[in-house]
């Protein structure tokens, strides 16, 4: 089990199959590929590698903005690279992953936020995996609608951007971002995609109200997909964790958003945006969409 002594019991999570973790981290090696699993530290990364996926993390490892809440490195970025639409594609065809999600760092230094370098991945998926569900989770592109539109063309399945948090912590937690724009985002993404989806992460300060409130904002603003997880601090020097949420609350709030018209709701200590993402789109499409993809195999 791993674990830091000091949490609470149920922060605690089994390890991955070591052979299919190698296996994972070979192929990310190979095809010269960053992964939100590593970069942000996430504690579901072995568990995730060990069941043979992994969220691929483009427009390379370096955030131009620094959000204390994420480990992600905050340095001047590098220049794109345009083999990386191709390598995403071929790496998650060698693993046989029949759903993959791809995010970013923030690139506020590119025009149009790296949504082209987005567009183009998704393409890029497309050929190589025409069966596969696609997932993209964007950074705000500081609420370029033109550059929303971009990615919204290239016809993923699923388009996430987190709120992350309430808006009276944005300032200390996420400098930089506003939370209103991150609304307009999802609410424009909503008007072209039937499943757009975000997630907030809960601990660093929040109040059940304010909670409430955000969970409604992201309903007004069309959100079918929600998923709502503990934030663990990456590093000493990140954002302290003010609480630990108990499983108890978390399925509280399952019951609030089920209420408020959610079609899926992910709502637990472990759970991050990306974290079992088939699940929740298998099971807001229904089965409609897995039966469809077989019969495709099939033929």
């Amino acid at each position: 089990m791993t674990g830091d002594p000091r949490l609470p019991s149920w922060l605690t999570k089994p390890l991955g199959d070591p052979g299919m973790v190698g296996r994972v981290r070979k192929t990310l090696t190979t095809h010269n590929l960053n992964t939100v699993c590593n970069e942000a530290k996430c504690p579901n990364r072995a568990d995730c590698f060990g069941r043979g996926t992994a969220t691929f993390l483009i427009l390379g490892d370096r955030c131009t903005r620094d959000c204390r809440f994420c480990a992600v490195a905050h340095l001047d970025p590098v220049a794109l690279d345009p083999s990386e639409p191709a390598a995403v594609a071929n790496a998650a065809k060698a693993l046989g992953l029949n759903y993959v999600v791809v995010t970013s760092v923030t690139r506020d230094d590119l025009p149009d936020g790296g949504a082209a370098h987005f567009a183009e991945t998704v393409g890029a998926l497309r050929r190589e995996l025409p069966d596969a569900g696609i997932e993209v989770l964007v950074p705000d592109f500081r609420g370029d609608a033109s550059a929303v539109d971009t990615v919204l063309a290239a016809r993923p399945d699923v388009f996430g951007h987190n709120i992350e948090t309430v808006e009276r912590l944005y300032a200390d937690v996420r400098a930089g971002a506003d939370y209103w724009t991150s609304l307009g985002v999802l609410s424009r993404a909503s008007g072209e995609r039937e499943l757009v989806k975000s997630a907030i992460m809960l601990g660093v300060g929040e109040t059940d109200e304010e909670i409430r409130e955000t969970l409604m904002d992201l309903r007004s603003a069309g959100v079918a997909i929600v998923y709502i997880g503990q934030y663990l601090r990456p590093t000493p020097e990140h954002h302290g964790v003010e609480r630990y949420v108990t499983p108890l609350e978390f399925e509280k709030w399952e019951r609030v958003c089920v209420s408020m018209g959610f079609a899926w709701v992910s709502s637990g200590p472990f759970v991050r945006s990306s974290y079992e993402a088939d699940t929740a789109f298998a099971r807001v499409r229904g089965r409609s969409w897995q039966q469809g993809r077989d019969a495709r195999k099939e033929r």
